[in-house]
């Protein structure tokens, strides 16, 4: 009995280590699987951070691709449009340029016909027109050389130009005609040797310069042989007495253009002044006779020029209103006109 109680009590004992031992082996089995299942969640996590980061890093990388590409697309908008307004403003100032060089081209020959007035033609590198002074007896006096310039802004580099395209001519006298003067020009003016002008006292310019080489030409033909003196009137036409000469000339020419301007509109004023006293007498009688007609009748003796006066009248009164209008008009310079009415 005794070896039956040693034996059950060693086999419960082997039972008890044995379920310790299973219940340690399925602690470790859980821990194992914990582990396991908390290191499978750790790789999940680290490898859907590297995913996001790849796709984040992706689509960064497309959006700046797209940014690049949009930049660029806009960058050469933006290029082409400066390049096309630049061309249209080339193209609008050589457009200007050429109006203004072919109106300066048409006043010179209506104001000197006998000259000889050509431009220079397209693609041939020179100044804009040639004009050869002739006297009456038809001989040539010498060359003035113009260039036109319609821009706003002026530039220093015409004036080595325009000297270059003079001595390829083989010109006399050099003149810019330019809507912007240089700073200290007012009008007209020399820069360097080369005479500088508005449109406004081209003309006049013109003509006091023509006069000096015709009076120059005239004594060159009777000083033949006398290279002395020639060469005295040569150094006085580069000297500042001609230059003030010119210069007298051509601010006297301008003043009385302007103060012709200025008395025709005066008298204009007058004109109109008086038409419209005229026609205020003219009604009032009118509107008298009409008047004392309502009152007595038949009995006022009829006077048919008041009668009949005042519809004429009043239509010739409006019709000299606008004559006297468009004749302002006339008598100032037009706004677009850049060389104004110097005749």
């Amino acid at each position: 009995l005794r070896d039956t109680l040693r034996q059950r009590e060693a086999e419960a004992k082997t039972f008890r280590e044995q379920e310790l031992a299973l219940r340690k082996e399925k602690r470790d089995l859980e821990k194992a699987r914990e582990d396991a299942e908390l290191e499978l969640a750790r790789k999940l996590d680290t490898e859907r951070a590297r995913i996001r980061a790849e796709a984040q890093k992706t689509a960064d990388e497309q959006h700046r691709l797209k940014e690049l590409e949009k930049d660029k697309m806009i960058g050469d908008l933006r290029a082409a449009l400066d390049e096309m307004k630049r061309k249209a403003e080339q193209g609008s100032m050589e457009t200007q340029g050429e109006v203004l060089e072919q109106e300066f081209e048409a006043r010179l020959r209506a104001f000197f016909p006998h000259d000889l007035v050509a431009p220079v033609p397209k693609g041939i590198r020179g100044a804009d027109l040639v004009h050869t002074v002739r006297a009456a007896t038809g001989n040539d006096c010498g060359i003035l050389v113009w260039e036109t310039k319609n821009t706003k802004a002026w530039s220093g580099q015409w004036i080595p130009k325009l000297k270059d395209d003079m001595v390829d001519i083989r010109g006399t006298l050099a003149i810019l005609v330019s809507v912007a003067l240089p700073e200290g020009v007012e009008r007209f003016g020399q820069v360097d040797g080369v005479w500088v002008c508005d449109p406004v006292s081209a003309l006049p310019l013109a003509t006091a310069l023509r006069e000096q080489l015709i009076a120059l030409e005239r004594e060159r033909q009777s000083s033949v042989g006398k290279s002395a003196k020639m060469e005295i009137l040569y150094q006085y036409l580069a000297g500042t007495e001609f230059k003030q000469k010119i210069e007298g000339i051509v601010e006297a020419f301008t003043a009385m253009q302007d103060q012709l301007n200025r008395e025709r509109r005066a008298m204009e004023k007058q004109w109109r002044e008086r038409e419209k006293q005229i026609e205020r007498v003219i009604k009032n009688t009118v509107g008298l006779y009409g008047d004392m007609q309502g009152i007595i009748g038949g009995q006022i003796p009829e006077i048919p020029a008041l009668e009949l006066e005042a519809a004429p009248r009043t239509i010739e009164t409006a019709t000299n209103e606008g004559e006297a209008d468009d004749t302002e008009e006339i008598g100032r310079p037009d706004d677009g006109d850049l060389f104004g009415d110097s005749r």
